[in-house]
């Protein structure tokens, strides 16, 4: 899973697999190995070269409820601030354009072509729901509506190709 991370105030790449119990991990540049055993709520024992630490993971102080990202990590002794967020949900969040009068456009992030469409024109959708993937450079993403609401347009078809900037829906 590759990840945006800000810890402490500077910003990181993130990428963390998980095999059984072991976990590989690469954090701006830097590579770990890691086994780890959770042994509470957000209590885990983290064990690397020999040498096992005690790690606490929590929502950040003031973080509203049910905020995603916000967390507190606590290893050993040290405090960090660490807020997380995923790229393709950026990424589908972003291709939505301003909301002008109430509508909200999404539109295809790059080209690519349209592998399904998830939604009918008049459909009611929740923020975040998505609405349309698009195939780009053998990755396929999930384009998702920015806002509660119903599709008033859907410009997209299955097959079709899309260029970056092109509206695929419409979202009132």
């Amino acid at each position: 899973m590759r990840l945006n991370a800000e810890i402490e105030g500077e910003k990181v790449a993130l990428e963390v697999r998980r095999e059984g119990g072991r976990v590989f991990a690469e954090v701006g540049g830097r590579r770990y190995e890691l086994e780890a055993r959770r042994v509470g709520e957000g209590e885990y024992l983290l064990t690397s070269g020999g040498r096992v630490y005690e790690c606490r993971v929590g929502a950040e102080a003031g973080a509203e409820a049910g905020g995603r990202g916000s967390l507190r990590v606590s290893v050993g002794a040290r405090e960090y601030g660490v807020m997380l967020t995923d790229p393709k949900h950026l990424r589908g969040a972003g291709a939505a354009g301003g909301e002008q009068g109430g509508r909200a456009q999404i539109k295809a992030p790059m080209p690519g072509k349209v592998v399904r469409v998830l939604v009918e024109a008049g459909q009611a959708v929740e923020a975040g729901q998505p609405v349309v993937v698009v195939e780009a450079m053998k990755m396929q993403n999930e384009l998702k509506s920015p806002k509660s609401g119903t599709v008033a347009e859907l410009r997209a078809a299955p097959g079709s190709t899309v260029n970056a900037g092109d509206v695929l829906a419409i979202i009132e």
